[in-house]
């Protein structure tokens, strides 16, 4: 009996590993994707399709393409502040799998271009070709603590004219936005709902709204 339970409870975490994965990696729903860019994508907003669901990293439909040359350039901005602890990035299995990947948070430019790449970033990885979305760079935490805005360049491939990327994973914390603003925001409107109050016929009304 007790094999078995051991045999049964083993099953179970080769079962609920994929979804306790995919809760880790979902980021990409913190993403403003209606602002996220894509510089050199070789069709206008196929940048923003690979960062996806965990359970479709594998997807072959969904990529992007590399137009000029090989290089991609990222520019995610998230909807509140991130924790960003590891990265997942996955293409081909050819040449054009991305090399090498250079991440990078400035505060002060929310939109990078390849200019700005010139600068050091705050990490670069050299890639192993992964097909399968299996390896994690992990990255230094204390870098990555409060991120608002995140670049991801790649900055070469494996030796070929274009770059091809499936799937972005992004592994960490989210925080929602300080909210002090929108009550700022909320006190004032109330306050002009009250003015407005004194002239309707219907006072009852604007207190309900």
């Amino acid at each position: 009996m007790s094999g078995h339970g051991g045999h049964s409870h083993g099953c179970c975490e080769d079962e609920h590993e994929p979804a306790e994965r995919g809760l880790e990696y979902a980021l990409y729903q913190r993403i403003d994707v209606e602002k996220l860019q894509c510089l050199n994508e070789a069709r206008e907003g196929d940048g923003k399709l690979v960062f996806k669901p965990w359970d479709q990293r594998t997807d072959r439909e969904k990529f992007v393409e590399s137009d000029a040359d090989e290089e991609l350039l990222f520019n995610i901005p998230f909807t509140g502040s991130v924790k960003l602890k590891g990265i997942i990035i996955a293409g081909e299995d050819d040449e054009s799998h991305p090399a090498e990947m250079r991440l990078s948070e400035y505060k002060n430019i929310p939109h990078m271009s390849f200019d700005d790449t010139c600068r050091e970033p705050e990490h670069v990885f050299r890639l192993n070709r992964d097909p399968l979305a299996q390896l994690e760079y992990p990255t230094r935490i204390a870098r990555f603590s409060n991120v608002n805005h995140l670049s991801v360049h790649i900055s070469r491939n494996f030796g070929t004219e274009s770059t091809r990327v499936y799937y972005i994973g992004l592994r960490g914390e989210y925080s929602q936005a300080h909210r002090h603003e929108v009550t700022i925001c909320n006190y004032e409107a109330s306050a002009n709902l009250a003015d407005h109050k004194v002239d309707s016929i219907i006072p009852q009304t604007n207190v309900i709204s």
